[in-house]
Formats: structure tokens, C-alpha cells, sequence
């Protein structure tokens, strides 16, 4: 009975040597968690979207059609199992410099305007992942001015 109770508290504190969520997570994975989520957070999943975000990953990391369906796919099993944003941003404050974490933002940006608007849900997703991420109100508030010109001009 000891040992059953030693087990479970080694698995609470991590020291059973089994990885955590956070210390499995890929700077690729956890961005590419933050776009799903972007995605998603709206309640209607648009090809646009979806399209945008395949092509943002493919580019950004460098990878094959392949590997970025694989990688998106992993990264929506880790937003469905994931309670908060709090595990992929911390994944991302520490792999990345400051304009890593800023093209984080940008990226969260061309997603939600691949549509073509703006939800508030969506908005306010940005807004709690630019916090976690340490990019200022002025530079994300920049960043959606800019994603939100670029989006216009491709429509012209």
C-alpha cells in the first residue's frame, strides 16, 4: 500500500520519471498548438484558415507537405488535451528570442484574418497569447494593423 501511495505522489511531482506535457513540447508543437487553437476559437473552422495555417507552418519550420499535416494533427491533440495556453507559451518563452515570440503573434493574425474578419473570441485569444509571450500591447496592436493592410491589399 506504501509503495501504490509513494507511486502516485512521484507521479504528481513529476520525480516517477515520466516527461510532462510541457517538457514533451517542441517549440514547433507548441506553436503550431496556438494556430489550432486560433483556429478553432471562433466556433466555425473556415478553409481559409485552414489553408493559411498549413501554409504559415510549412514555411515558418521548413517542412514537407507531410510533416506539416503531422505536425498539425499532433498539434490538435495536444490543444484538445491542453486546459489552458499557459503550457505552450512557456514552451515558447524559452525557446524563443523576442521577435520569435513577436512572429508568433504575427502568425496568430494572418490566421484569424485568412477569413476575412475578426471575432472577438479570436481577438481576445491573441490579446491573452501576446501577454503570455511578453509582446507589448503597442507591438501586437501593430502587428494586427499590419496583418489586417496586407490581407486588404491581396483582396485588391
Amino acid at each position: 500500500m506504501f509503495d501504490k501511495l509513494r507511486s502516485f505522489l512521484e507521479d504528481l511531482t513529476g520525480k516517477s520519471g515520466k516527461l510532462d506535457l510541457e517538457k514533451e513540447l517542441d517549440e514547433k508543437i507548441a506553436a503550431a498548438a496556438l494556430l489550432v487553437h486560433a483556429v478553432a476559437v471562433d466556433g466555425v473552422i473556415e478553409n481559409a484558415e485552414r489553408e493559411k495555417m498549413s501554409a504559415l507552418l510549412q514555411s515558418h519550420f521548413s517542412l514537407s507537405k507531410k510533416e506539416t499535416d503531422q505536425l498539425i494533427e499532433e498539434a490538435r491533440e495536444r490543444d484538445f488535451e491542453s486546459v489552458d495556453l499557459y503550457g505552450f507559451t512557456s514552451v515558447l518563452n524559452r525557446r524563443l528570442d523576442h521577435d520569435g515570440r513577436r512572429r508568433i503573434v504575427e502568425m496568430l493574425w494572418e490566421i484569424v484574418y485568412a477569413d476575412g474578419s475578426v471575432h472577438e473570441f479570436e481577438d481576445n485569444l491573441i490579446w491573452r497569447v501576446a501577454e503570455l509571450l511578453g509582446v507589448s500591447t503597442r507591438t501586437r496592436v501593430r502587428l494586427r494593423k499590419q496583418v489586417s493592410a496586407e490581407q486588404e491589399n491581396d483582396d485588391i
